[in-house]
């Protein structure tokens, strides 16, 4: 039996009235509209950046960018030691020394990181490697550390609020600079350093924006007590966040070292884009899931509700979307000669993105057991995909080189239906009647893309005439499976 975290006791759980889950469900719904819009946009203004890049950057740019992200990645596993969330988490209203003492702890550990930044240029290894942009792009991001701290307190007391319609306006402006800088800078001709000029300005103006819109009485406290308190959480929720780094920027770090730097690009290249859906759905879920939950935790019928409610929305966004990605990417680069340098990566980008797939189902899921206190139960289903990564990825890659690591990535996301057992255990809710609709029309849809693929690779008129018909299949058998369901769900969020 796995062990499971019990309830704080110094903040008993109070079953909500159904006026308080109301105002929950209604500024939960309103914040799922504003992150969604804001995500659109966002990822409009991504999907031109990255094919702007894919035109002007080379598989090496790529490549060097995703070494330093990978270096700065297991950096920041030091930068907040887990008190940010545990103050989310948190049932009671922080105190103003509470939040303080989170703010000393992590200008502290900022500047730490900004030092080790540097100690890793002096020691040359990083610009063997990558070049003066490796460097110039790992002391940008490492700056930002600092800098991030002056708006944490500010999204925490937001994201408390679930006031999510203001945590999303400085996103949308730093990814506006950091996109709209990076596109100006590689049609000129600039190669990788591009991406440090846009990794500067998008940190200053990301915190000032949120600082204008939620200010609060900047101060520093270490207050024994609070810091004790917080971390008998925050310690939990950061070792969780240590092992997903050893999973992921490690051993990315382990590859970028390893691998060719071109290859590694081809890695890096086929998982920016499949992450794509994954950013616009899940992402904007679990900002929202994480915090409501946390306030619902002792609701666990409404809670369970909201699971299902979650769970429903995103596979019905993110399936069609990673099934039509896999099968028309070989008739994209097949019909725009301009993407056929990127041809060796479409076996990875297919099993990157199909991975996702169950990503899209498992990540809420354990972002669900910590915000209801059950950390040690996704810190040992962590453990156990670190250990597979580091184990299965390398056999695999020695066997099929780069491509490896991503049909090492897709076997490793299939045993993510784990914590959909896990999570049943303490909140009992219904998995597979908010899922079959989507996943039958989403097997439809993909089975029919894969016999016909090659008729939609002989020109971009047919190209688009193959994604309005494998689309319309899809909307198609949901339709007949599932409209019922989508009413149902559509009639919870409704209802006060």
């Amino acid at each position: 039996m796995i062990n499971q975290t019990a309830p704080d006791t110094t903040d008993e759980l109070e079953e909500l009235t159904i006026t308080e889950v109301g105002e929950i469900k209604k500024k939960s719904v309103s914040g799922a509209i504003s992150y969604f819009f804001r995500t659109a946009l966002l990822q409009g203004i991504g999907l031109a950046s990255a094919l702007v890049l894919t035109l002007y950057f080379s598989a090496e740019d790529f490549g060097i960018y995703g070494l330093v992200v990978q270096v700065i990645g297991l950096l920041t596993f030091f930068s907040d030691i887990g008190l940010a969330a545990a103050l989310v988490q948190k049932k009671s209203e922080p105190t103003l020394t509470e939040y303080r003492t989170v703010f000393t702890v992590q200008q502290l550990l900022s500047w730490l990181i900004f030092g080790v930044a540097v100690l890793i240029l002096m020691t040359g290894f990083l610009q063997a490697k990558t070049g003066p942009a490796g460097a110039w792009i790992l002391m940008m991001l490492a700056i930002s550390f600092p800098l991030a701290t002056f708006k944490t307190i500010s999204s925490i007391r937001l994201e408390r609020r679930l006031d999510f319609s203001k945590i999303v306006i400085p996103q949308i402006v730093e990814q506006i600079i950091f996109h709209g800088l990076l596109i100006f800078l590689a049609i000129r001709g600039m190669d990788a350093m591009a991406y440090a000029y846009a990794i500067g300005f998008r940190s200053v103006i990301g915190t000032l924006v949120m600082f204008w819109l939620e200010p609060w009485k900047i101060g520093f406290a270490l207050d024994s007590a609070a810091l004790k308190s917080l971390l008998s959480y925050g310690v939990k929720f950061q070792l969780n966040d240590f092992l997903a780094r050893i999973k992921d920027n490690l051993f990315f770090l382990a590859l970028g070292v390893f691998l060719p730097l071109q290859h590694f690009g081809y890695i890096q290249w086929a998982k920016m884009w499949s992450m794509y859906p994954y950013t616009l759905t899940v992402q904007n879920i679990m900002a929202i899931t994480f915090p409501t939950f946390s306030r619902l935790q002792g609701n666990k019928k409404d809670l369970a509700r909201a699971i299902e409610s979650s769970m429903f929305f995103v596979s019905l966004g993110i399936f069609p979307i990673l099934i039509g990605m896999s099968v028309f990417i070989s008739p994209l680069i097949t019909v725009f000669d301009q993407f056929a340098k990127w041809e060796p990566t479409i076996p990875s980008f297919i099993l990157f993105t199909l991975g996702i797939g169950w990503a899209a189902i498992s990540t809420p899921l354990i972002n669900t057991l910590n915000a209801i206190g059950h950390i040690n139960t996704s810190l040992k289903m962590m453990i156990f995909w670190t250990v597979l990564t580091w184990i299965v990825t390398p056999i695999l890659v020695y066997m099929y080189g780069f491509n490896g690591v991503a049909l090492a990535s897709f076997i490793i996301a299939c045993t993510s239906f784990i914590p959909i057992i896990l999570v049943k255990k303490v909140v009992p809710f219904q998995a597979w009647q908010s899922l079959y609709p989507q996943t039958l029309a989403g097997l439809v849809m993909g089975g029919v893309g894969i016999f016909t693929y090659q008729y939609w690779s002989q020109s971009s008129t047919h190209l688009l005439i193959g994604i309005l018909v494998i689309g319309s299949i899809y909307l198609g058998v949901f339709a007949a499976v599932g409209r019922s369901k989508l009413a149902h769900e559509i009639k919870y969020l409704m209802e006060k």
